[in-house]
């Protein structure tokens, strides 16, 4: 895989240079690790050991209690960005949509069943068992089914509306005016900024209760978070966000800051998501941020620049990024209910076991990149090139240009 010199990220980008469909985005394939680890070490803040009741949770706690929302906020929106990004105008939705199920699909099968071996089969039921392996999971506003056998899988059952509303909503999108792409994701953004705000005036109901007592859910109301954060169709808005960015920066309006000033401005948002109410600390104060880092770094790619994220170790890392996103909280999960790590008697204990299951679920990661998802990508690569060489020869049509189903977007990649 080519990738763009490794930089530090800088100067900004501008409407300069209109770039190509086939311009590699390695920046945003490194970006991807640290949105990945960004949920891992969440979920790590969740353990006993790293955060109690009556400790308040703890400064490391308290400085993650967003980092999981904050890192599949940007997965959602780099999704929609990177899937327009490669999009090709002769693919058909059949073909995008078996791509793009094979690219996820055969992940969380076997991490479904290791998670339910591992420990899940405690409390799993066919309720809870069956929307969990069909991704459906996201659609039932109950907690011990959204986050129910292998609890991160639940943003999948948000990838799959997004993969099957993209071709309409690329084509929508596409109609826009080039002058006016800035306006629309300015009305995407507030429509995102703005619905914690509906949200709240809703009926509380049920709470997230004591199974959450390290958590920062603790308390809350299951159906006002369910609403803004898991509900798919609200969470299109992000993926949305992420199509409309992609669009400005490939029809050369990019006008927005550089990577450094957008990385800083995503720092102070994550800073100040730490103190506003929990409705919108689950996305609105990241979410512009996040879209305009997104643009700036793939800009930047567009142009041949780089950044300090898209050398080769980086974009290694953003490749098996997906399957360490699945297979981290399995390994968490045992470590604390099967080997019983429910203390850290000193913070070296806690930093070594921190690093030990990072470094077993990412040789985990990479096995299962390796022995499942890239075969899976590859294998039905070679059966469409097969199916279309075969309808060739029936009926040839040297007008019809030649086509590379091989997923572009794998490059850059989703979660």
């Amino acid at each position: 895989m080519s990738t763009a010199p490794a930089e530090s990220a800088g100067a900004g980008s501008t409407a300069s240079a209109v770039p190509g469909r086939a311009s590699r985005l390695p920046s945003l394939t490194g970006m991807r690790f640290f949105a990945a680890f960004l949920v891992f070490l969440f979920h790590l803040s969740l353990l006993d050991a790293y955060s109690t009741t009556g400790e308040g949770h703890g400064p490391f706690a308290s400085a993650l209690k967003n980092g999981g929302w904050a890192g599949v906020t940007f997965f959602f929106i780099l999704s929609g960005f990177v899937l327009t990004w490669s999009a090709r105008d002769n693919d058909t939705s059949r073909a995008f949509w078996g791509r793009r199920l094979v690219k996820i699909y055969p992940n969380h099968v076997v991490t479904f069943f290791l998670a339910l071996a591992s420990y899940a089969y405690v409390s799993a039921t066919w309720g809870r068992g069956i929307p969990n392996f069909l991704l459906l999971q996201a659609w039932i506003p109950r907690d011990d089914v959204f986050f129910s056998i292998n609890n991160p899988s639940w943003s999948l059952s948000c990838e799959l509306v997004f993969y099957l509303l993209f071709p309409a909503l690329n084509s929508a999108v596409r109609r826009i005016r080039a002058e006016r792409l800035w306006w629309w994701a300015a009305g995407t953004s507030a429509a995102i900024v703005l619905l914690p705000l509906v949200v709240q005036l809703l009926p509380t109901g049920q709470t997230f209760g004591p199974h959450h007592a390290n958590s920062p859910l603790y308390g809350h109301s299951i159906t006002q978070m369910w609403l803004v954060y898991i509900f798919p169709p609200v969470r299109v808005l992000d993926f949305l966000l992420g199509i409309l960015m992609a669009r400005i920066v490939l029809a050369g309006r990019w006008v927005g800051p550089g990577v450094l000033p957008a990385l800083a401005l995503t720092v102070a948002a994550y800073a100040a998501s730490l103190y506003v109410p929990f409705l919108f600390s689950l996305n609105a104060v990241v979410v512009v941020p996040f879209a305009l880092l997104i643009s700036a770094a793939a800009a930047r790619d567009a142009q041949g620049r780089g950044t300090a994220v898209s050398g080769r170790v980086w974009v290694w890392l953003g490749e098996v990024s997906f399957a360490f996103y699945l297979v981290h909280q399995i390994l968490l999960s045992v470590t604390q209910e099967r080997f019983g790590f429910r203390t850290a008697h000193s913070p070296a204990v806690a930093v070594g076991v921190a690093a030990l299951v990072a470094a077993v679920s990412l040789l985990l990661a990479w096995l299962l990149f390796v022995g499942v998802e890239r075969p899976a990508v590859r294998a039905w690569a070679r059966r469409a090139r097969t199916a279309r060489q075969a309808s060739a020869t029936a009926t040839p049509d040297p007008s019809r240009p030649p086509r590379d189903d091989s997923d572009r977007a794998v490059t850059v990649g989703t979660t």
